[in-house]
């Protein structure tokens, strides 16, 4: 269905008379501009642009966003100027549109092009963060619609580039389900083969965990129910597959040693409340040591909170259970898009992301940093920083006075040093973490309280350079070598 009705009622706010109005003209322009384009999937053009306002609407984006992510593509492929947009639709849709937009095929080729309309894409998202949700609805789509039509080549690349890089991007705006989605749809065309055998794992053991899990829901909602509670839910999610094999890899693929395949989520009014339902679950079941987590008080980097426990069931399972607030959930679902639709509203959110003053967007400000040092003809090196830097798996670390300082996985206290102060990183005398003098090529996991020692005549060397993961700590270090030199 491509009737405008469809994206009004996928918006989570009912549309004044205003918003209906421009995201109906949005409609209809690019209907026009795309008629008796196909897909290669043989479906009309038209289709692909509907279904990306549909996802914004869907994320709870406002009528501005909605109307550009139904024009997207109309510069690029259908031949409209950004002078006829302009006149239309103003600067800050033309501007959302052309964030969006890839580079000419003329001025660039192949991987050259690709890495150029990336740093394009982050500048742009800079200044607008709606741009790379635009993006982001648009590759939605793209990678749910990917079998069928497409070469198996293709396929896998658009796959991998999905879960390379814009799954981790939806994880850094606080888009939980959105990276789910992303890596899900595309996992069966990234790894055929450990996708297949993912399922087959899933289908023999999560009827069992489930089953385990349903009987805990029932009792807690007696439970609560007892205790007074009135206004709560209690529902089941089951992991996301690609998820569960990125985890079933890190414990040699036995599931019997993951504990969250199916997690049971708790959604109560406010956070005095979260903490009350921890101890009356801990009251019924006891919890496995080590495994309560609080990122209520402790947030993680890119905006997440609740409160985790695993417990044992009493039946010989375990499960997980997840208790946060109404506002916490969305923000767990949504990230950026529920601080954009219901928190503080765009504008000011827009002000602050502008300002750099925004925690969760910090990290586009050290990829702009990044884009500054690489020279012409460095794209592939470009892609390799930005996967190791910004898209692995991250750890999160403390520093003594309790400061979340978040690293990819595998960094060293060398990359700790210098995400604080590049003085910091090249002078560094000793290494503590968790109160322990270690060596400053130790691997930091989630947790570690890492401390500093600074020493005046301390500088880096070459063994450095092999020892820190970070592109900035490297970059640093070789400066630093080059000016003793």
């Amino acid at each position: 269905m491509t009737e405008v009705k469809g994206i009004f009622d996928a918006m989570r706010t009912p549309p004044d008379a205003a918003a209906r109005a421009l995201i109906t003209k949005a409609h209809a322009f690019s209907e026009r501009a795309h008629e008796g384009q196909k897909r290669f999937t043989g479906d009309p053009y038209f289709v692909h642009t509907f279904e990306t306002g549909k996802n914004l609407a869907l994320f709870g984006m406002d009528a501005q966003t909605i109307s550009a992510g139904l024009l997207h593509d109309v510069l690029e492929d259908a031949g409209v100027t950004e002078q006829d947009l302009e006149r239309e639709f103003g600067k800050n849709i033309t501007f959302l549109v052309t964030g969006v937009t890839k580079l000419g095929k003329l001025k660039y080729r192949g991987l050259e092009r690709h890495v150029e309309s990336m740093r394009k894409l982050f500048i742009a998202t800079a200044e607008d963060p709606r741009v790379l949700l635009i993006k982001l609805a648009d590759r939605l789509h793209n990678v749910k619609t990917l079998g069928g039509h497409t070469k198996p080549e293709k396929q896998q690349r658009i796959a991998l580039e999905t879960i390379e890089i814009f799954a981790p991007l939806a994880n850094r705006l606080g888009m939980g389900r959105l990276k789910g989605e992303l890596e899900d749809y595309a996992f069966p065309y990234a790894y055929p083969d450990e996708y297949k055998k993912v399922r087959e794992i899933l289908k023999e053991h999560g009827k069992v965990t489930e089953k385990h899990v349903e009987k805990v829901q029932r009792s807690i909602q007696k439970e609560l129910a007892k205790e007074g509670f009135v206004h709560f839910t209690v529902d089941r999610r089951v992991k996301y597959l690609y998820s569960l094999y990125k985890k079933l890899l890190r414990h040699e693929m036995d599931i019997e040693k993951i504990y969250d395949i199916v997690a049971l989520r708790i959604i109560v009014p406010n956070v005095a409340d979260c903490y009350r339902v921890l101890g009356i679950v801990h009251s019924i079941w006891r919890p496995l040591p080590g495994r309560v987590k609080d990122y209520i008080a402790l947030p993680k980097t890119n905006g997440y909170q609740s409160l985790h426990t695993t417990i044992f069931t009493g039946d010989g399972g375990i499960a997980e259970i997840q208790i946060r607030t109404e506002e916490m959930h969305q923000a767990a679902e949504y990230g950026i898009a529920s601080h954009l639709a219901y928190k503080e509203g765009l504008f000011s959110f827009l002000k602050r992301a502008r300002t750099k003053q925004h925690k969760s967007l910090g990290w586009l400000n050290d990829i702009l940093e990044l884009q500054k040092h690489m020279a012409e003809g460095e794209g592939d090196q470009y892609l390799e920083n930005l996967k190791m830097d910004f898209f692995k798996d991250r750890v999160f670390v403390f520093t003594p006075k309790g400061d979340v300082i978040d690293l990819p996985e595998d960094s060293t206290p060398i990359d700790f040093a210098y995400a604080i102060h590049s003085d910091i990183g090249n002078h560094i005398g000793g290494t503590k973490v968790n109160s322990k003098m270690v060596a400053i090529d130790t691997k930091l996991k989630n947790g570690d309280i890492v401390e500093i020692q600074i020493r005046k005549d301390a500088h880096p060397s070459n063994k450095w350079v092999e020892h820190a993961k970070t592109t900035m700590a490297r970059r640093h270090i070789k400066s630093a070598i080059q000016k003793k030199k």
